[in-house]
């Protein structure tokens, strides 16, 4: 992946997977907003929850988190996963992905890139911050965005 000009683009065209918590107790959903840089002198990656997010649970209560990326084929799956909630069912068993561990966090089988991140900070987006038109266009509802940065610990491309 050229990371130089491709990784704007792999957040808000080719999606993600955010998931947190254990191999054994996670959810995922997709994410198609995202930033990579550095802060702290660390290399981190930023994602957004809203408040309403069954993951924002999971990534309240532990400490790692993965993004994961995935070839076009799997973009049908994404969707599945970014429209329904794990509060609801297994998600997961309505898709061809299949969970793998990564230590204590989790990706997935059919990931071409995951990013393995340990939570730096969390804070709740202001929205008297915002502009109003972004607060007319997204948050009408008042379903507010949690911005996490997490620190990128591990880098894991699959050779396909």
């Amino acid at each position: 992946m050229n990371y130089q000009v491709d990784i704007f683009q792999k957040f808000d065209q080719g999606w993600a997977l955010l998931t947190a918590g254990t191999p054994d107790h996670f959810n995922t959903m997709t994410v198609s907003w995202g930033a990579m840089g550095t802060i702290w002198g660390k290399p981190a990656v930023t994602v957004y929850v809203r408040q309403s997010r069954y993951t924002l649970e999971f990534m309240n209560s532990y400490d790692t988190f993965t993004i994961s990326f995935f070839p076009e084929q799997y973009k049908k799956d994404l969707g599945i996963l970014g429209s329904r909630s794990g509060r609801d069912g297994d998600k997961i068993a309505l898709t061809k992905l299949k969970p793998k561990a990564i230590g204590n966090a989790v990706t997935f089988e059919q990931a071409e890139t995951t990013l393995v991140c340990k939570k730096m900070y969390c804070q709740f987006m202001d929205l008297d911050a915002m502009p109003k038109a972004v607060q007319e266009q997204y948050y009408s509802d008042h379903d507010v965005h949690y911005l996490f940065i997490g620190e990128v610990t591990d880098l894991i491309e699959e050779d396909r």
